[in-house]
């Protein structure tokens, strides 16, 4: 029972912290003046600028997955299955953009491309309105989140092409070379892998803000921050949010009917990688990786660093920015630990079927974890913005209820897939010897799943410090994170200073990578 409890409470908060904003955002929505009114819904579509949004925010996400895609597919595969040199240090650079708030991309292209930027300095004026078009618009929008997106199509279709069993491989390689090896078998048995990867990459570009708001592209989620915080009109926000909301429904219905069992196939062979032979085809394909390597993170990190490159502007940035810094390590690190909670809990629940609905719990979060992050905060804010939670609403409290919403999902899977390695043996023969729930747990799950549980304290915490779009949203005052610092400090500080600001973050943003990777290699 005491099992049954705890789990169940674990499920009752993610639906309090996380569910009921939203529902309660929806159904506040439909009474204007206190009378039931479909008002804000029946204009939603009848402008020509709401369908300019709709378009734009399927273009963008559209056009995103696609060349992450057509790009990632083959990178994973050299990665994961040839002789490349530089596997690993191309893996750690292309991951980069992924941990790092996706807007410090588009402040370094916009240093460099923009009318005053590096290149127009080298090659002029008119270079510089040239690239400056093409960054403030679609074109540069997309080409920011390839390059923040693309390590989400690289990491899954790595992981997925060394679960193959190399035994189909080698049999096909009896009568075919690895080109056709690798067309005929290799990628079609990781299609649903490919395919979830194409599906998390659309959910996130479809609910970024930080990056179309720098670049001045108009999306939903952009008009839902606007209606929200700058003309206090809930309800058009609201309305703005709702057709991201039913996307992501879409989209989850989908992962739900066509990926769950055919993803939940692949597992761990235990059996040796069969490694591809580039052959002369080695070095031109090096230098092609090493290109984009350059062009998707060198050249823009390479461009903060240059841009901040004087004390002045570090000891600048320190004095305006050093609370917010500790604000966001110290929210990051509860952050992490809380999402420690719900993800070994509710992994425990999702691997071991512990209770008849296991999945709904789990549909939950990955629904949560879908929705972009401005819908989450419009919920926080419309259920817990009362005299009655003013405690909760004026506190950090509101900004880790987000934290819990938005990334349990995360923790969740992460811990699913560890306890999909800790025999179940273990845990009846305590059982049968009379160990109660909470023994269990500290005794055998928490020390067989502790290398779990620190992936996952890394990986909430990495997500917690990046994360704009929901603390943004509900922050009290004096609570701001540096993401929302240095956002905000962009329309009216000098440029070496939010460079600097955002080397530090970047800095802070991979010591956590760092240990993450260093616990890997000492506990493997």
């Amino acid at each position: 029972m005491a099992k049954k409890y705890t789990l169940l409470t674990a499920i009752v908060l993610l639906v309090v912290i996380g569910l009921a904003p939203v529902i309660a955002m929806f159904v506040k929505s439909l009474f204007i003046g206190g009378e039931l009114s479909l008002e804000s819904y029946s204009i939603l579509f009848q402008t020509k600028r709401q369908w300019q949004l709709l378009f734009n925010s399927l273009a963008l996400a559209g056009t995103t997955t696609f060349i992450t895609v057509l790009l990632g597919v083959p990178l994973g595969t050299l990665f994961a299955k040839t002789d490349l040199p530089l596997k690993r240090l191309f893996i750690i650079l292309f991951v980069i953009p992924l941990i790092i708030p996706p807007y410090l991309l588009a402040i370094a292209w916009f240093y460099c491309l923009g009318r005053s930027g590096i290149a127009a300095d080298i090659f002029g004026a008119e270079t510089g309105v040239l690239t400056s078009q093409f960054l403030f618009g679609f074109p540069g929008t997309v080409f920011v989140m390839v390059s923040t997106l693309l390590p989400v199509v690289i990491i899954l279709v790595t992981t997925y092409l060394r679960m193959v069993n190399p035994k189909l491989e080698e049999a096909a390689k009896l009568s075919a070379g690895w080109p056709l090896v690798l067309k005929r078998i290799s990628i079609p048995v990781i299609a649903p892998g490919i395919f979830l990867s194409a599906l998390v990459v659309f959910i996130l570009t479809l609910g970024e803000f930080g990056v179309p708001s720098s670049l001045r592209f108009a999306v939903f989620p952009v008009e839902s921050f606007i209606q929200f915080s700058a003309f206090y009109n809930f309800n058009a926000a609201t309305a703005a949010a709702i057709p991201l909301g039913v996307i992501t429904l879409i989209v989850l219905v989908v992962e739900r009917l066509f990926l769950r069992k055919r993803t939940a196939q692949f597992t761990l062979t235990g059996e040796r990688i069969i490694t591809v032979p580039l052959g002369k085809a080695r070095p031109f394909i090096f230098a092609a990786v090493s290109a984009l390597v350059f062009t998707f993170v060198i050249v823009p990190i390479g461009v903060l660093l240059i841009k901040s490159f004087s004390l002045q502007a570090y000891d600048e940035a320190f004095a305006r920015s050093m609370d917010s810094i500790f604000r966001s390590l110290l929210y990051a690190s509860i952050g992490a630990t809380l999402l420690v909670a719900f993800g070994f809990l509710l992994g425990y629940l999702l691997e071991r079927k512990a209770l008849r609905f296991s999945y709904a719990a789990d549909s939950i979060a990955i629904f949560l974890f879908a929705l972009p992050g401005s819908v989450i905060g419009i919920g926080l804010v419309g259920l817990w913005n009362t005299p009655a939670t003013n405690v909760i609403y004026a506190s950090v409290a509101i900004i880790l209820f987000g934290y819990i919403a938005k990334y349990t999902a995360l923790g969740e899977r992460i811990m699913a897939a560890t306890f999909s390695q800790v025999p179940r043996s273990m845990e009846e023969a305590a059982q049968i010897a009379g160990a109660g729930w909470f023994m269990r747990l500290t005794g055998i799950l928490i020390p067989l799943a502790k290398r779990g549980i620190i992936a996952t304290w890394l990986v909430g915490f990495i997500f917690c410090l990046r994360d704009l779009d929901i603390t943004m949203m509900v922050y009290p005052p004096a609570h701001d994170t540096l993401p929302v610092r240095i956002f905000t400090l962009m329309a009216n500080s000098p440029e070496e200073t939010i460079a600097a600001l955002s080397v530090i973050m970047v800095v802070i943003t991979l010591v956590p990578l760092g240990v993450l990777g260093l616990i890997t290699k000492y506990t493997r």
